[in-house]
C-alpha cells in the first residue's frame, strides 16, 4: 500500500504522506485509509497561540484547548466540531505535536453524514518524515500555507 503521495496544487507539484491503511474507495471509519474522491476546503482551524492567523480566503476559525471532533458513528454529531469533555468517542483537535496546527477540513462524509463511512478527513501538517496519516492528506506547513494562501471557497482537491 502507497501511503506516500504527491499533491499538485497551483501548478506546483509537493510531497503528501497519506493514510496507513492506503488509499480505498470503500472507506470505513477507523481503517486508517485516506479516501479516494473530490473533496472540497470546507474550512481551516488553527491554533493561536503557535500560529498567526493563515492568510486564506477560506473560512477560518481559531482553535480552543477544549475542542475535538466526533469520530463516534453513533453520535448524531458524528463527524463534526464538539467541545470536550463531550460523552462520545472523539478526536483531540488541540495536540501536543504540530501536526494540527492547521487543519483544513476537506468535505468527505459530509453532506450528508453517513455513520461508519470516515470522519475527520483534514488536510494538515505533516509529521516529520512524512510518517502515514490516520486517513488523511497531510503536507509540510509551508506547502499548507500556500495552498491556504490560493484557496477559494468551492476549491477541491482530489484523491486518485
Amino acid at each position: 500500500m502507497d501511503r506516500d503521495g504527491w499533491l499538485s496544487w497551483g501548478g506546483r507539484r509537493v510531497r503528501c504522506a497519506l493514510g496507513k491503511g492506503g488509499v480505498r474507495a470503500d472507506k470505513t471509519e477507523g481503517d486508517g485509509a485516506t479516501p479516494v474522491g473530490r473533496f472540497k476546503l470546507r474550512r481551516v482551524y488553527f491554533r493561536p497561540d503557535r500560529l498567526e492567523t493563515p492568510t486564506t480566503r477560506l473560512p477560518i476559525i481559531q482553535l480552543f484547548p477544549d475542542d475535538a471532533w466526533c469520530d463516534d458513528p453513533d453520535y448524531p454529531t458524528y463527524n463534526s466540531k464538539v467541545i470536550t469533555p463531550y460523552p462520545a468517542r472523539t478526536e483531540t483537535l488541540w495536540r501536543e505535536d504540530h501536526l494540527y496546527d492547521i487543519i483544513v477540513v476537506l468535505g468527505h462524509n459530509d453532506a450528508p453524514v453517513v455513520p461508519g463511512a470516515g470522519s475527520a478527513i483534514f488536510l494538515h501538517v505533516a509529521a516529520p518524515g512524512y510518517s502515514p496519516t490516520e486517513g488523511c492528506v497531510a503536507v509540510a506547513i509551508e506547502d499548507l500555507r500556500a495552498i491556504l494562501r490560493d484557496a477559494r471557497k468551492g476549491d477541491e482537491i482530489e484523491v486518485l
